[in-house]
Protein backbone atom coordinates (compact mmCIF):
# COMPACT_ATOMS: atom_id res chain seq x y z
CA UNK A 1 0.00 0.00 0.00
CA UNK A 2 1.14 3.86 -0.30
CA UNK A 3 1.33 6.04 3.14
CA UNK A 4 1.15 10.03 2.53
CA UNK A 5 3.14 11.92 4.95
CA UNK A 6 4.87 15.53 5.56
CA UNK A 7 8.64 15.50 6.43
CA UNK A 8 9.67 19.28 7.31
CA UNK A 9 7.79 20.87 4.34
CA UNK A 10 8.02 17.95 2.29
CA UNK A 11 4.85 16.51 0.87
CA UNK A 12 5.62 12.58 0.25
CA UNK A 13 4.30 9.18 -1.32
CA UNK A 14 5.45 5.79 0.65
CA UNK A 15 5.17 2.78 -0.99
CA UNK A 16 5.28 -0.12 1.23
CA UNK A 17 6.16 -3.00 -0.23
CA UNK A 18 4.55 -6.61 1.22
CA UNK A 19 5.38 -9.88 0.26
CA UNK A 20 2.44 -9.70 -2.84
CA UNK A 21 3.83 -6.48 -4.22
CA UNK A 22 0.54 -4.66 -4.44
CA UNK A 23 0.23 -2.00 -6.93
CA UNK A 24 -2.53 -0.13 -5.69
CA UNK A 25 -2.10 3.31 -4.23
CA UNK A 26 -4.24 5.27 -2.11
CA UNK A 27 -4.24 9.25 -1.34
CA UNK A 28 -5.77 10.59 1.79
CA UNK A 29 -8.16 13.66 1.83
CA UNK A 30 -6.04 15.08 4.50
CA UNK A 31 -3.33 16.03 2.09
CA UNK A 32 -3.56 19.33 0.45
CA UNK A 33 -3.04 17.71 -2.97
CA UNK A 34 -4.62 20.41 -4.47
CA UNK A 35 -1.67 22.88 -3.57
CA UNK A 36 0.33 20.87 -5.49
CA UNK A 37 -0.97 19.94 -8.93
CA UNK A 38 1.12 20.26 -12.18
CA UNK A 39 -0.14 22.96 -14.47
CA UNK A 40 -2.27 21.26 -17.04
CA UNK A 41 -1.32 21.76 -20.80
CA UNK A 42 -2.55 20.93 -24.16
CA UNK A 43 -1.82 18.04 -25.53
CA UNK A 44 -1.69 18.56 -29.57
CA UNK A 45 1.74 19.17 -30.94
CA UNK A 46 0.42 21.80 -32.96
CA UNK A 47 -1.81 23.63 -30.20
CA UNK A 48 0.91 23.36 -27.11
CA UNK A 49 2.64 26.76 -27.06
CA UNK A 50 5.76 26.13 -25.30
CA UNK A 51 6.91 23.82 -22.49
CA UNK A 52 6.20 24.31 -18.82
CA UNK A 53 8.79 27.20 -17.44
CA UNK A 54 11.67 25.55 -15.44
CA UNK A 55 10.99 28.39 -12.85
CA UNK A 56 7.75 27.72 -11.85
CA UNK A 57 9.45 24.78 -10.33
CA UNK A 58 12.46 25.59 -8.57
CA UNK A 59 10.99 25.93 -4.97
CA UNK A 60 9.74 21.96 -5.13
CA UNK A 61 13.37 21.07 -5.98
CA UNK A 62 15.39 21.98 -2.86
CA UNK A 63 12.61 20.22 -0.29
CA UNK A 64 14.36 17.69 1.55
CA UNK A 65 13.47 14.06 1.45
CA UNK A 66 11.76 11.81 4.05
CA UNK A 67 14.00 10.62 6.96
CA UNK A 68 15.33 6.73 6.07
CA UNK A 69 15.25 7.65 2.23
CA UNK A 70 18.26 7.99 0.02
CA UNK A 71 17.89 11.45 -2.33
CA UNK A 72 17.38 9.92 -5.89
CA UNK A 73 15.95 11.52 -9.02
CA UNK A 74 14.03 9.72 -11.93
CA UNK A 75 13.74 10.62 -15.70
CA UNK A 76 11.14 10.02 -17.89
CA UNK A 77 11.78 10.46 -21.08
CA UNK A 78 8.89 10.97 -23.94
CA UNK A 79 10.30 10.96 -27.59
CA UNK A 80 9.30 14.23 -30.00
CA UNK A 81 6.05 12.28 -30.87
CA UNK A 82 5.19 12.87 -27.32
CA UNK A 83 3.61 9.01 -27.46
CA UNK A 84 6.21 6.77 -25.89
CA UNK A 85 9.17 6.70 -23.20
CA UNK A 86 12.54 5.95 -23.04
CA UNK A 87 13.20 2.50 -20.98
CA UNK A 88 16.12 0.23 -20.55
CA UNK A 89 16.93 -3.23 -19.14
CA UNK A 90 19.73 -3.12 -16.73
CA UNK A 91 22.91 -5.10 -17.63
CA UNK A 92 22.61 -7.27 -14.20
CA UNK A 93 19.04 -7.53 -13.85
CA UNK A 94 17.84 -8.81 -17.21
CA UNK A 95 14.02 -9.08 -18.33
CA UNK A 96 13.12 -5.90 -16.00
CA UNK A 97 12.61 -2.42 -17.41
CA UNK A 98 12.97 0.89 -16.03
CA UNK A 99 13.04 4.63 -16.94
CA UNK A 100 16.79 6.16 -16.01
CA UNK A 101 17.06 7.05 -12.46
CA UNK A 102 20.45 8.06 -9.52
CA UNK A 103 20.93 8.96 -6.32
CA UNK A 104 21.58 13.23 -5.94
CA UNK A 105 24.08 14.34 -4.33
CA UNK A 106 23.66 16.20 -1.12
CA UNK A 107 22.98 20.02 -1.97
CA UNK A 108 22.96 19.32 -5.60
CA UNK A 109 20.28 21.03 -7.58
CA UNK A 110 17.44 18.05 -8.14
CA UNK A 111 16.79 19.16 -12.31
CA UNK A 112 20.59 19.09 -12.75
CA UNK A 113 21.02 15.86 -11.05
CA UNK A 114 18.25 14.34 -13.28
CA UNK A 115 20.24 16.13 -16.48
CA UNK A 116 23.28 14.37 -15.06
CA UNK A 117 21.79 10.74 -14.72
CA UNK A 118 20.45 11.00 -18.33
CA UNK A 119 23.72 11.66 -19.56
CA UNK A 120 25.83 9.38 -17.87
CA UNK A 121 23.20 6.56 -18.23
CA UNK A 122 21.76 7.43 -21.67
CA UNK A 123 24.42 9.53 -23.19
CA UNK A 124 21.32 12.15 -24.14
CA UNK A 125 21.81 15.88 -23.78
CA UNK A 126 19.40 17.03 -26.26
CA UNK A 127 15.80 17.04 -23.80
CA UNK A 128 13.73 20.04 -23.07
CA UNK A 129 12.29 20.49 -19.74
CA UNK A 130 8.29 19.63 -19.23
CA UNK A 131 7.50 19.26 -15.89
CA UNK A 132 8.16 17.73 -12.58
CA UNK A 133 6.21 15.70 -9.94
CA UNK A 134 5.43 18.05 -6.88
CA UNK A 135 6.41 15.92 -4.49
CA UNK A 136 8.83 13.16 -3.19
CA UNK A 137 7.56 9.55 -4.02
CA UNK A 138 9.29 7.07 -2.02
CA UNK A 139 9.58 3.04 -1.83
CA UNK A 140 11.00 0.42 0.18
CA UNK A 141 13.74 -1.77 -0.80
CA UNK A 142 12.51 -5.72 -0.59
CA UNK A 143 15.20 -7.23 2.16
CA UNK A 144 17.91 -8.78 -0.25
CA UNK A 145 18.12 -5.70 -2.44
CA UNK A 146 18.05 -3.51 0.55
CA UNK A 147 21.33 -5.40 1.93
CA UNK A 148 23.10 -5.37 -0.91
CA UNK A 149 22.63 -1.83 -1.80
CA UNK A 150 23.46 -0.61 1.78
CA UNK A 151 26.29 -2.75 1.78
CA UNK A 152 27.45 -1.57 -1.26
CA UNK A 153 27.05 2.42 -0.10
CA UNK A 154 27.73 1.66 2.81
CA UNK A 155 24.46 2.96 4.56
CA UNK A 156 21.43 1.68 5.98
CA UNK A 157 18.37 3.13 4.16
CA UNK A 158 15.06 2.32 4.11
CA UNK A 159 14.41 2.78 0.47
CA UNK A 160 14.56 6.07 -2.34
CA UNK A 161 12.75 9.01 -2.11
CA UNK A 162 12.57 10.49 -5.47
CA UNK A 163 11.61 12.98 -7.39
CA UNK A 164 10.65 12.58 -11.07
CA UNK A 165 11.23 14.74 -13.64
CA UNK A 166 9.73 14.49 -17.36
CA UNK A 167 11.93 15.77 -20.35
CA UNK A 168 11.01 15.39 -24.21
CA UNK A 169 13.97 14.25 -26.53
CA UNK A 170 14.91 16.63 -28.97
CA UNK A 171 18.23 14.90 -30.52
CA UNK A 172 18.72 12.49 -32.99
CA UNK A 173 18.43 8.48 -31.72
CA UNK A 174 22.03 8.17 -32.88
CA UNK A 175 23.10 10.25 -29.72
CA UNK A 176 21.60 7.70 -27.60
CA UNK A 177 24.57 5.24 -26.24
CA UNK A 178 24.14 3.41 -23.41
CA UNK A 179 27.71 3.37 -22.55
CA UNK A 180 26.40 6.78 -21.61
CA UNK A 181 29.31 9.90 -21.25
CA UNK A 182 31.93 7.64 -20.10
CA UNK A 183 31.92 8.49 -16.46
CA UNK A 184 30.28 5.86 -14.94
CA UNK A 185 29.97 2.08 -15.61
CA UNK A 186 27.31 1.48 -18.43
CA UNK A 187 24.08 -0.02 -16.39
CA UNK A 188 21.57 -0.77 -19.52
CA UNK A 189 22.17 -3.44 -22.12
CA UNK A 190 19.58 -2.48 -24.42
CA UNK A 191 16.59 0.39 -24.79
CA UNK A 192 13.49 0.57 -26.36
CA UNK A 193 10.57 3.52 -26.88
CA UNK A 194 7.75 2.63 -25.40
CA UNK A 195 4.18 3.42 -24.64
CA UNK A 196 3.02 3.89 -20.53
CA UNK A 197 0.93 0.88 -20.16
CA UNK A 198 4.22 -1.10 -21.55
CA UNK A 199 6.58 0.68 -19.13
CA UNK A 200 4.74 -0.02 -16.37
CA UNK A 201 3.78 -3.47 -16.86
CA UNK A 202 7.53 -4.40 -17.98
CA UNK A 203 8.74 -2.79 -14.30
CA UNK A 204 10.52 -4.69 -11.27
CA UNK A 205 6.97 -4.97 -8.71
CA UNK A 206 8.70 -3.34 -6.01
CA UNK A 207 8.45 0.16 -7.94
CA UNK A 208 5.52 -0.21 -10.04
CA UNK A 209 3.40 1.75 -7.59
CA UNK A 210 5.55 4.75 -7.89
CA UNK A 211 5.67 4.26 -11.88
CA UNK A 212 2.09 3.99 -11.61
CA UNK A 213 1.82 7.30 -10.01
CA UNK A 214 4.34 9.26 -12.13
CA UNK A 215 2.85 8.41 -15.26
CA UNK A 216 -0.79 9.43 -13.96
CA UNK A 217 0.94 12.34 -12.56
CA UNK A 218 3.04 13.04 -16.18
CA UNK A 219 -0.23 11.78 -18.37
CA UNK A 220 -1.45 15.45 -19.37
CA UNK A 221 1.86 15.46 -21.49
CA UNK A 222 1.77 12.63 -22.86
CA UNK A 223 -0.35 11.77 -26.43
CA UNK A 224 -2.91 9.42 -27.06
CA UNK A 225 -4.44 8.02 -30.23
CA UNK A 226 -7.81 9.96 -28.94
CA UNK A 227 -5.40 12.71 -28.67
CA UNK A 228 -4.07 12.38 -31.77
CA UNK A 229 -7.31 12.33 -33.52
CA UNK A 230 -8.66 14.83 -31.62
CA UNK A 231 -5.53 17.43 -32.72
CA UNK A 232 -6.57 16.35 -36.35
CA UNK A 233 -10.57 16.91 -36.29
CA UNK A 234 -9.71 20.78 -34.38
CA UNK A 235 -7.37 21.56 -36.79
CA UNK A 236 -9.61 20.46 -39.84
CA UNK A 237 -12.28 22.44 -37.98
CA UNK A 238 -10.20 25.70 -37.87
CA UNK A 239 -9.21 24.99 -41.69
CA UNK A 240 -12.36 24.68 -42.71
CA UNK A 241 -13.55 27.85 -40.51
CA UNK A 242 -10.82 29.80 -42.41
CA UNK A 243 -11.89 28.48 -46.02
CA UNK A 244 -15.55 30.11 -44.95
CA UNK A 245 -13.70 32.94 -43.95
CA UNK A 246 -12.02 33.87 -47.26
CA UNK A 247 -15.54 32.88 -49.50
CA UNK A 248 -17.79 35.25 -47.19
CA UNK A 249 -15.06 37.91 -48.00
CA UNK A 250 -14.98 37.23 -51.92
CA UNK A 251 -18.56 37.28 -51.74
CA UNK A 252 -18.74 40.10 -50.05
CA UNK A 253 -15.91 41.76 -52.70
Amino acid sequence: MAVTGVSGNSLFYRVVVSQSYPTKLVKFASVPLELQQLPRKPLCCSCDDSSSSLSSFTALSTETPPDGYRRNVGICLINSSKKKIFAATRIHIPYTWQMPQGGADEGEDLINAALRELREETGVTSAEFLAETPYWLTYDFPLKVKQKLNRRWGTNYKGQAQKWFLFKFTGKEEEINLLGDGSEKPEFNEWKWMFPEQVLERAVDFKKPVYEQVLKIFSPYILTDADERNCFERRKAHINFRRQGRKFYTLKQ
